[in-house]
This record gives C-alpha cells, structure tokens and sequence, in this order.
C-alpha cells in the first residue's frame, strides 16, 4: 500500500500546523472518490477520485493527509445529520448539562458551535436557558437547524475574519464546542486565531477530535478520507493552540468515534490552569514514541492484512451462496468499501437510518441506500457492519434481524462475526 509516487508526493508536502517542507509517508490508499459524494442515479458518470495519502510531520508531530479539497465541495451540501444517532445525541445532552454546570451559563451567556450540524448540541443549550449560536456551512443542515430546533444558525465557515466580526459585536462565547469539526479544517491556525479571538477572556473552548492513537491502535484506517485532513494526538494540538495564545487546561479520553479526545482550551492569560490529565496524557505520548514515525511504522502492513482477512471472509461466504448487505452509508464506509474493493458482486445494498442518504448511492461502488427496513424484508445471510463504531446501538436496534438468524460482520479493529 506504500509506493514510490506517494513517497515523493509526502517529501513535497507542507504541513498545515507549522509548514515543515518535508513530511514522511505513513500510509497510501490510492485515488479514491469523495466519501460523502453520494450519487442520485447509478447511471452517473464516474465520480472524481483524489489521492489519499497520509503523512507524519516530524517537526510538529501533526498526522495529515496530503490532498485539499475545496471545502465548498465538501461542505455546501452535506448528508450527514448528527441528530439521526441516539449515541450522539445523548453524547450532547450530556456535554452541555456539563459545561452549564461546570461555567454556571445562564441567560446572559453565549454557547457558540462550530459546525454545530442540525443543531444537535445547541438545543440542549437552549432548553437550559442559554442563549445559542451555531455556525454551519452546509446550507441544507443550516435550515434544518432553524426550522426544527430554533437554534439561530448562520450558514458559513468559522475562521478568523468571521470570528473578528462576531467579537465586534459582542458576541464573545463563554463555551465554544468545536466536536469533529478540527480535523477538516485546512488553515489550522486561522481556525485557532478566530477561537482565541471569539472566547472571553474566562470562556472555554471545547474541542473533540478523533485520536491518532487509537487510529493506530485500533487500525482504524477507514477513519481517513478527504474531509478528515488532520489526525490529532495531544502533543500536536498543543503545538498549534500554544502558537495562538492559548493553552489546554484539561483532556480526556472518550470512547466515541472509536476513541476520541475532548480537549479544554483556554486563552493563555486566563486564571484557569491546567489540569494533571494533561500533563499525563503528553507525558504517556512521548514515553509511546507518538512524536516520532516509528509508532506510524507497520500501520500500513496492518492495513493490508486486515484488507486480506475481510476479502478471504466475503468471499467465502459469497462463494458458499450466502447473501450479503452492509448497515451504514457513512463515510468510513465509503473508504473501507473502496480502499478494499468490496462492491455490488458481493454486497446487494447499504442499510442506514438517514432518510437524506436513502435512494442515493454509495461512491464509487454504486451500492443502493436503502432504510433499515430493508434488512428484514430481505434477511441477507450477512451485514458487514461499516459503521462499527456505533455497533452497540446498531446490534440493539436491529436485534429482530439477528434473533431470525441474520449475523453482522464487524471489520475494525478486527475482522469479527456477531
């Protein structure tokens, strides 16, 4: 899964966090197709494919991709709802019970999100009496947010020019949620810049990122496309907040996701000290060797077994004449079902709750997308579980499929039959 072109593509390449002109190759996926693109009609042209390289900064310890898609591409119309899982939502009542708590916020605060979604977060706010203001580029989600939470949205990217204007009038947040925004984001320290300048100057930023080291750990390779530039330990987030006036004052580990951080940021004048869970985990990170490429080394060889082990078992399966789906249009799906060549001679349809994906097509597989209904209409033998990280809800809410006999393939961290 390494070759020669990729190599030198990861030497030309300057890393968004410090701009180090040369970075080292960890692992390449080949051109893939844009994992949320999902396509109307099977008939449609090919889609797009963009190179999918990731690459380890050994000057600030910052995991990357290589390519940059516009974010207009990306982002103006998206098809993910937060709100369509009940892990994220009860995820979000309880952060925002938290933070009220934790910052006493009542009616004269300001609880600000970045990419804030449907407004999944921010009505939780609400209901608490905060006042709430999300920020969300894709327009379609926006008007979502409006008109079925009343949480007012304004439909644009965060970065510095608008955070400046949002401090100009006044509205300075005293909690900041940036959840699983970080990650796409290609001018990092515009982004950081706008968070210091947007805060108060006791407010608190509360950033979650999915975690490299459990990216590595759990070979969570599908966690990597387009959308997703940077992959974040603590040691590399400190970089860059610390480069803007900030400073993280508390971290913890999380589950979600597949393993995430959620990180406590604060501007750097502020009375709030850091925590001894900080210290802690950049202390753990440096004794695991996590800023240096020897703990990347054998991520890819990993990557290629695990490709091995979940064809031989399709395969098999496909050949004993047993019928197989997969549950989960969402976009580790995607790279997993085309980084690994698994298409519709093996899979007859993809499973999945979002009545925005049903109808549509998988990217570049050109898989149906269908409700979950689906599943006992037509009791395939087996469904590989793309989106394994919700697997607890998943197998809950489709325990009638399994009491018939049906059984889920679960790919990451190992290849599994449930």
């Amino acid at each position: 899964m390494v070759d020669r072109d990729a190599r030198s593509s990861a030497a030309a390449f300057s890393c968004r966090s410090c701009g180090t002109g040369s970075t080292e190759l960890v692992l390449a996926l080949g051109s893939t197709p844009l994992a949320n693109s999902l396509v109307r009609e099977v008939s449609e042209a090919p889609e797009p494919r963009y190179p999918l390289e990731l690459v380890f900064c050994p000057t600030c310890t910052l995991v990357q991709i290589t390519e940059t898609v516009p974010p207009d591409i990306l982002f103006r119309d998206y098809v993910y709802f937060s709100s369509f899982s009940d892990t994220m939502l009860s995820h979000a009542s309880d952060l925002a019970s938290r933070f009220v708590g934790q910052l006493g916020l009542g009616p004269k605060s300001l609880a600000l999100e970045v990419a804030s979604n449907d407004g999944y977060l921010l009505q939780y706010y609400k209901k608490a009496g905060v006042p709430v203001l999300g920020i969300e580029p894709a327009q379609n989600i926006a008007r979502v947010a409006v008109a079925e939470r009343g949480v007012e949205t304004i439909a644009e990217f965060f970065d510095l020019p608008l955070a400046k204007t949002l401090a100009s009038e006044g509205r300075r947040a005293d909690v900041l949620h940036a959840n699983n925004v970080l990650a796409h984001v290609a001018d990092l320290n515009g982004f950081i810049q706008g968070v210091f300048e947007v805060l108060k100057p006791d407010g608190v930023a509360a950033i979650e990122v999915p975690y490299v080291g459990d990216m590595i750990d759990g070979c969570e390779f599908d966690t990597i496309y387009h959308e997703h530039l940077s992959y974040f330990s603590a040691t590399a987030l400190a970089h860059v907040v610390e480069r803007h006036g900030l400073k993280i004052v508390d971290v913890e580990r999380l589950p979600i996701h597949g393993g995430s951080l959620l990180l406590q940021l604060a501007r750097a004048d502020s009375h709030r000290q850091p925590t001894p869970s900080v210290e802690a985990l950049l202390d753990e990170e440096a004794r695991r060797g996590m800023g240096t490429i020897a703990f990347y080394r054998d991520f890819a060889a990993r990557v290629l077994e695990l490709k091995e082990r979940l064809r031989e078992l399709v395969s098999r399966l496909k050949a004993e004449g047993k019928r197989l789906a997969a549950y989960g249009a969402a976009a580790k799906g995607s790279t997993l079902l085309n980084t690994f060549g698994i298409g519709r001679d093996v899979l007859e349809f993809v499973a999945d709750r979002s009545q925005h994906k049903q109808g549509r097509f998988m990217p570049g597989v050109r898989l149906p997308i269908v409700s979950p209904e689906h599943l006992l209409e037509s009791m395939p033998d087996y469904t590989l579980l793309l989106t394994w990280n919700f697997a607890d809800e998943i197998l809950e809410q489709q325990k009638e499929y399994r009491r018939r006999g049906g059984k889920f393939i679960i790919p990451i961290p190992t290849v599994k039959v449930l």
